[in-house]
């Protein structure tokens, strides 16, 4: 069977639907949830706690083979949040952006598969994350109180920022976190330079041996192109030398030769006939003119070329000196690289780096000064925070005992515990001490109580989950209601031990949380039942040889018929419905002025 809830998903709530198939005694459900106080209730064994763990399940993903539902092999759990809006969504919305996840258009879907075979899935908006990922993303949405140990107020972590939400001082304590990431990080310089100084005065020598060696050749690029070619005309000199000569010749002509003509001739032979030519036809002068400026061309580049053989001259000292510089240059390639260019590059970066390097003990005695004045800054800002802290844990004190009163539980006592750790490396108070720190300052914040007179005084995590310590937590829940930024608030067993007229004040207490948030109740008094905003009732229902858990809401006749027979049983009189009336209207009557009242 899957109930549908006559409340649509909107806006007002954050645990906006879960469905569960195939766990504990649960086939399957589909929850969709309503705004401000959600009231569960049923007979004892129905499974009203399989909704409370159903949750937990998909908000830790720790739930045991176990609790897949006798005769399937897994169970499936999948619960939809509608993203928290303003400075609360902030760290979740900051924790899905640096994991990469998609907000999903403003809804969060955590889903778990556990298998009986196999490994388990735990994915968000259907992506697949690991398990402590949705643990993190589950801490931001949703308290259990009762024999759940998903509760914030029971982690000290949270403590510190419950305190400092409740005092106010998320700037003060952003600026101290500022200073000390930049005390992180300008401690982890200084401590690169002080690693660094064994191995400085080798590094400094060896780079000064190498740009000085770079240095004293006075190199320039293209030079070692520059040298290749003088190299190669020199080995070659007496070759190029009788060639030009042959070259000349073949265009002059030799005064010694008595036969064959130059080229000079034969175009100056030429250039007489064409002229001749010229003189009676002038369609040639043209090629006149052509074969005598090439006359004169040649002519230019004979004496050119007679010069270039006559320059000529063999030079073995200066053919020594090329190679020797060419043997240099390839030198200080192989050693600084492939080329003049990358060697002389390479120059460049030596010398910033050896400059670097003789001015680390300058950077280092600024690093050490900028240490110890950031230090003194995050002494007197941790100090400030500390008084701040104080005072404020005196209040909130003062507000949870108000709180306790009211809930009829006089005897239990609450404390915070601030403290402080002495420690030579760490920042100095005004009072002249130094202190342990972290991101948030110096204090550590813990949350006491002691639930019995003349009992110790014990942090909350070791005070036994009763429905007593559900009923303190929500008056320190109540206390701290504009400071604890969780939107999602479950609460089992917050009414054993209760009677009827501390349940109406507990109820009262419940829906007043519920202003802000959304609170999700399982109990068994009908005072608190009758003061919820929806009401669900889970029931057993037999389908052949098994039982299965069903939830649906309650409305009209049917929510009055489930208060009568809390208040008298399941044979319930006209008595006892007329009495469920009259605490239906005593609630609302009570809602209204405090609806107006808000």
């Amino acid at each position: 069977m899957v109930p549908i809830s006559s409340s649509a998903p909107g806006e007002g709530k954050l645990l906006q639907e879960l469905r569960v198939k195939n766990f504990g005694i649960v086939e399957e459900i589909h929850w969709i949830l309503g705004s401000g106080l959600n009231i569960v209730t049923g007979e004892t064994g129905a499974g009203k706690s399989l909704v409370v763990d159903a949750v937990e399940a998909v908000l830790t993903a720790s739930a045991d083979t176990e609790s897949i539902r006798y005769g399937a092999s897994e169970a499936y759990l999948e619960a939809t949040f509608a993203l928290p809006s303003g400075e609360n969504a902030s760290p979740l919305m900051a924790l899905l952006d640096e994991k990469g996840l998609d907000a999903g258009e403003g809804f969060l879907t955590l889903s778990y598969e556990l298998r009986r075979e196999g490994r388990s899935t735990v994915r968000v908006n259907r992506q697949a994350v690991p398990r402590a990922l949705l643990q993190q993303i589950g801490g931001h949405l949703v308290d259990i109180h009762g024999q759940s140990e998903h509760l914030s107020l029971l982690n000290k972590d949270f403590h510190l920022t419950f305190l400092d939400s409740f005092a106010h001082t998320r700037h003060l304590r952003h600026n101290f976190s500022a200073r000390a990431t930049e005390l992180s990080q300008t401690e982890h310089e200084l401590k690169a330079l002080v690693e660094q100084e064994r191995e400085l005065a080798r590094r400094q020598e060896y780079l000064r041996f190498q740009v000085e060696e770079i240095g004293q050749a006075q190199l320039h690029e293209g030079e070692e192109e520059e040298l290749t070619r003088e190299r190669d005309i020199l080995s070659s000199c007496e070759k190029l030398k009788s060639a030009a000569y042959e070259a000349y010749r073949a265009i002059h002509g030799d005064d010694t030769a008595l036969t064959s003509a130059s080229v000079l001739d034969r175009l100056s032979e030429a250039a007489t006939a064409l002229r001749q030519l010229a003189e009676l036809d002038a369609a040639l002068k043209p090629s006149l003119e052509f074969i005598t400026d090439s006359l004169h061309g040649l002519e230019e580049v004979a004496r050119d070329i007679h010069s270039y053989a006559d320059r000529l001259e063999y030079d073995p000292q200066r053919l020594a000196e090329i190679e020797i510089r060419l043997g240099l240059l390839g030198d200080l390639k192989r050693k600084y690289g492939h080329s003049i260019a990358e060697v002389l590059h390479y120059q460049h970066t030596s010398e910033a780096e050896l400059d670097g390097l003789t001015h680390s003990a300058e950077r280092r005695t600024q690093l050490e000064a900028q240490c110890h004045s950031l230090k003194e800054e995050m002494g007197r800002i941790a100090d400030e925070l500390s008084r701040i802290r104080s005072q404020a844990s005196e209040e909130l004190i003062a507000r949870v005992d108000k709180e306790l009163k009211d809930l009829n539980m006089p005897q239990v006592t609450f404390a915070v515990s601030i403290k402080q750790l002495e420690a030579p490396d760490g920042i100095p108070f005004p009072d002249g001490k130094w202190y342990a720190f972290s991101k948030e300052g110096a204090d550590t914040v813990e949350f006491m109580a002691a639930t019995n007179p003349g009992e110790p005084l014990k942090p909350l995590a070791k005070i036994a989950s009763t429905g007593e310590i559900s009923r303190f937590m929500l008056a320190l829940k109540g206390a701290l209601s504009e400071a604890d930024d969780i939107p999602v608030l479950i609460f089992d067993e917050i009414d054993i031990g209760v009677g009827g007229r501390s349940g109406e004040v507990l109820g009262k207490k419940l829906w007043d949380l519920a202003r802000a948030r959304q609170v999700i109740c399982i109990t068994h008094l009908p005072q608190i039942a009758a003061l919820a905003d929806v009401h669900y009732s889970v029931s057993k229902e037999t389908t052949g040889s098994r039982v299965s858990s069903v939830i649906e809401p309650l409305n009209g006749e049917s929510r009055l018929k489930e208060l009568a027979v809390m208040l008298a049983g399941p044979h319930y009189t006209e008595t006892s419905l007329t009495s469920a009336r009259e605490l239906l209207q005593k609630a609302a009557t009570w809602k209204q002025a405090n609806d107006n009242q808000n």
